[in-house]
């Protein structure tokens, strides 16, 4: 029992140790060295150019959410890629080469023929802004005048009085004047058109070995032999002999310097 008694003794001590520590702290906080503040506050001062750099980069992310379409509508390369898929339609070699292939080689195929138009905006429009020699804004005119001389030089007339028509606005005297608005679609109207037209003219040689082989194959009496079995290692054989990709490579380049 007096094990026991003990026992409750010695309990109920340390809980009163418990809830008196609280309190005596509480009372008496020893010493301790102060928590920096941290304050965060808006205030008026530089609101305008905290908005402007808002501003800024909203635009900047909106221009590189559109280069994709501005890759494709702007520039060579949808000439380029299309003619590229007529060669391997007309060739029937279904996935050879592969998508991968032919947009990659239409984008480098891209650069080279950009190059000289890239080359005029960075020395007219990039390198003053970056020495603060030019507003942005000016910066941006001054970037699209080598964009918009390339597109008017391979846009045709028909295309682009279209757009100016519906939006009843006379006909520019150069590219210079030439709005965007209407010169985009016209050029991408036009490059389709000339990419149609050259594919076309990669399409009949091929279409021709196709109708021999299927009249042979016919006169034979083997009708139920596919004809595009036969006719694709003859079609490759000529693409080799004459140099196909060389004449298709340098088809496009040339197109671009009329």
């Amino acid at each position: 029992m007096n094990k026991i008694r003990y026992v409750l003794v010695a309990l109920a001590a340390f809980g009163i140790c418990l809830i008196a520590a609280p309190m005596a702290l509480a009372a008496d906080p020893p010493a301790a060295d102060p928590i920096p503040g941290i304050n965060i506050s808006v205030g008026s001062a530089g609101g305008t150019a905290g908005a402007s750099n808002s501003v800024t980069l909203l635009l900047l992310l909106t221009v590189l959410s559109l280069a994709p379409s501005i890759l494709i509508m702007m520039t060579s390369f949808t000439r380029i890629v299309i003619v590229l898929g007529f060669v391997r339609n007309s060739l029937g070699t279904q996935q050879v080469p592969p998508n991968q292939v032919i947009v990659g080689l239409a984008l480098f195929l891209t650069f080279f023929v950009m190059s000289p138009t890239i080359s005029e905006i960075n020395q007219t429009a990039v390198q003053p802004y970056l020495k603060n020699e030019l507003t942005q804004t000016a910066a941006l005119q001054k970037a699209a005048l080598p964009i918009k001389k390339f597109m008017w030089n391979h846009t045709r007339p028909k295309d682009l009085q279209l757009f100016l028509d519906y939006a009843k606005a006379p006909m520019p005297t150069g590219s210079d004047d030439a709005p965007l608005t209407a010169l985009v679609p016209a050029y991408a109207i036009s490059e389709l058109k000339t990419a149609l037209q050259m594919g076309f003219m990669i399409f009949i040689p091929f279409l021709v070995i196709d109708m021999v082989i299927s009249s042979t194959l016919m006169a034979m009496g083997m009708m139920m032999l596919p004809p595009v079995m036969i006719s694709l290692p003859f079609k490759i054989l000529l693409f080799i002999l004459v140099d196909g990709w060389y004449l298709v490579v340098k088809s496009l380049l040339l197109s671009f310097n009329t």
